[in-house]
């Protein structure tokens, strides 16, 4: 298995860890930084860890900031990426499952290394479910064809879960 990864100063030492792990587990890494504990802006590794998983369909991607929630933002802004901020094995279970997800966000202020470790284990393990969860899928990639053409893509009651799905009606949860 391919993984990108990256991390702002304070997920620093907590990607180190993770990294090693996933190596440990057999699986190549290519480590996008930050390399140090040096202040650095969050943005410019989530969206590089982003762009090369976007580019490589088969790839995974981990991106790990104080919360998760910035360098996770910074990923999703790349068309083709489905960014899981997630605190626990099992919101990294359903990211996959249910969301396809092809990058794991981690708050390393948040979790601890125990959490994270476990979280990327799941994600790693966890194959996307498809069957009524494509059209979902479907539905965020067509979210990404809007926003690169200027136009939402998606609109309210459109989808598989009929009149309604979408904006909370009826159409279930992940």
């Amino acid at each position: 298995m391919r993984w990108y990864v990256g991390s702002d100063h304070a997920g620093f030492p907590l990607k180190q860890h993770l990294v090693e792990a996933l190596r440990k587990l057999g699986d190549t890494v290519e480590d996008l930084g930050t390399h140090g504990t040096e202040s650095v802006d969050y943005p410019t590794y989530g969206a590089e860890v982003g762009r090369r998983v976007a580019a490589e369909p088969a790839a995974l991607g981990l991106v790990v900031c104080g919360s998760g929630i910035g360098i996770g933002i910074a990923a999703n802004k790349v068309p083709g990426v489905r960014c899981a901020l997630v605190h626990d094995a099992y919101t990294a279970e359903m990211a996959r499952l249910h969301n396809d997800a092809n990058v794991i966000a981690l708050g390393a202020r948040v979790v601890g290394t125990g959490a994270a470790e476990s979280a990327l284990t799941a994600f790693r393990a966890t194959a996307f479910a498809g069957g009524r969860h494509q059209a979902r899928v479907d539905m965020l990639t067509a979210l990404d064809r809007g926003a690169a053409a200027g136009g939402a893509g998606v609109g309210v009651g459109a989808g598989a879960g009929g009149a309604g799905a979408g904006a909370g009606g009826g159409g279930g949860g992940a």
